[in-house]
């Protein structure tokens, strides 16, 4: 049986020989012709992509000058195998970058009806989106029901109504993974953290902080909205008449309100979430890391 690794032998796997700083990794896409060089890669049909072929696309005639721009690329953006040219993890990261918009558009929606109602008032809810974040908000109190970021990209040939259904299932997957420990944004190491407060961004006083080791992003929410795919609760939900794929997570008062959890214990740390439904209620109780540790239901 191997051996565990130790937190030295962890941090070796980072080291890196022939790294950018991030100055120097801009100054490397900061040109037209690299820019259409990565673009043509993204374009092609196949991978890899002969010398040749990328030349032709990219429309440039000097041979050698054309290869100045490709080497520049290759090793840190682009890939050089025996059939010609691939991308690398970042040179694919630039062009869906572009591709999403986020580095030269910059547009902002007015607020539209979305389904559901405050879960502080009843209200109406409307979504609005500026400076590159989507938020659900009551129309009367102002109350949030989740923001995060959406990338312009997400707003391309979609209806007010789609763009709604695309941000719910963005918020999931967000969550999700980062309930699992992978950060969304750089695939780090993801922390959980339940924190008693009431100043936060989505109105709760007890809620649950997910942050990146590494890049230090972070994710807020109510405890529940990590519960959307638990095998029980899409059961109990569905043998109710409710599709927990159908509805958008901000219409579950368990997923943007702290009323429905409770701190059940501090040591070890255990909250319960209830979800009460046609005269029924399903408890789900869950450790610190958002594990479920039991489920049952409560008849009316």
């Amino acid at each position: 049986m191997s051996k565990p690794e130790t937190a030295g032998e962890r941090e070796s796997v980072l080291e890196c020989t022939d790294c950018l700083d991030p100055a120097e990794a801009f100054a490397l896409i900061a040109n037209d012709v690299r820019l259409s060089i990565l673009e043509a890669l993204w374009a092609a049909d196949e991978s890899p992509v002969s010398f040749s072929t990328l030349r032709r696309e990219v429309g440039m005639r000097d041979s050698a000058q054309f290869n100045y721009h490709l080497q520049k690329l290759t090793g840190h953006f682009v890939t050089q195998q025996a059939e010609g040219y691939a991308f690398k993890h970042a040179g694919e990261k630039v062009v869906r970058s572009v591709i999403a918009g986020s580095f030269n558009e910059h547009p902002s929606i007015e607020p539209f009806p979305v389904a559901g109602q405050c879960v502080a008032c009843g209200s109406s809810l409307a979504a609005s989106y500026e400076d590159e974040r989507l938020a659900i908000m009551c129309v009367d109190c102002g109350h949030g029901h989740g923001e995060y970021a959406f990338p312009p990209g997400g707003l391309t040939d979609r209806t007010r109504g789609e763009i709604a259904d695309a941000f719910d299932q963005r918020v999931r997957h967000l969550h999700c993974l980062a309930a699992d420990g992978v950060c969304p944004e750089c695939s780090g190491r993801m922390e959980t953290h339940i924190v008693e407060d009431d100043d936060c961004c989505l109105g709760v006083s007890l809620r649950v902080d997910h942050e990146c080791r590494q890049c230090a992003h972070t994710l807020c929410s109510a405890a529940g909205l990590r519960l959307l795919d638990h095998s029980e609760v899409v059961s109990f939900h569905r043998e109710r008449g409710v599709s927990l794929d159908e509805r958008p997570y901000w219409t579950l008062p368990w997923c943007v309100s702290d009323e429905f959890t409770r701190l059940v214990s501090r040591d070890p740390l255990e909250l319960e979430v209830r979800m009460p439904l046609a005269g029924d209620e399903l408890r789900v109780t869950m450790n610190g890391d958002l594990d479920v540790l039991e489920t049952h239901t409560v008849d009316d």
